[in-house]
């Protein structure tokens, strides 16, 4: 196994790792779940243009007769990243004393204000830092909504 091998190997690991963490991990860490919204979509562009370089990378590895181990880690790898981007929908979870938001679990106590603009995005303001949060259905909002004045 070369040293690439070894490296695409260990990236693959991570990042299974990550889509385990934040598939059931979440769910699992802080409590029971108490409500689940399903948030739009980002940096698919980026995933696309890592896959295009992925091909890329495959093409030229098959070309120039390459290890086949590392074919088929370079396409575990585009699949994987895939899965990260497209398959999967990122999530807020929310728990009795917070909530995971981009795999981070925030405390109700660090918010300082909430508001909603008029395209539909909840913007929390913590200490030091502004979320804005984009749900997949704008009756999600009222849910948090709801869910939040109950819980507070």
């Amino acid at each position: 196994m070369s040293l690439t091998d070894a490296v695409l190997l260990i990236f693959i690991v991570l990042m299974l790792l990550y889509a385990m963490y934040d598939e059931f991990g979440m769910n699992l860490l802080k409590g029971k779940t108490l409500l689940k919204v399903q948030l739009k979509r980002s940096n698919r562009l980026d995933c696309l243009i890592f896959v295009g370089l992925l091909a890329i990378l495959i093409y030229r590895n098959i070309t120039t007769q390459g290890a086949p181990l590392t074919t088929y880690l370079l396409i575990s790898l585009a699949l994987i990243a895939v899965y990260i981007s497209y398959i999967r929908w990122p999530k807020l979870l929310f728990k009795s004393q917070g909530f995971f938001y981009a795999n981070a679990f925030i405390e109700y106590s660090r918010i300082r204000a909430m508001n909603l603009s008029e395209d539909g995005i909840l913007v929390i303001d913590l200490e030091q830092r502004r979320l804005l949060i984009q749900v997949t259905k704008l009756d999600d909002l009222e849910r948090i909504y709801h869910f939040l004045v109950e819980n507070q």
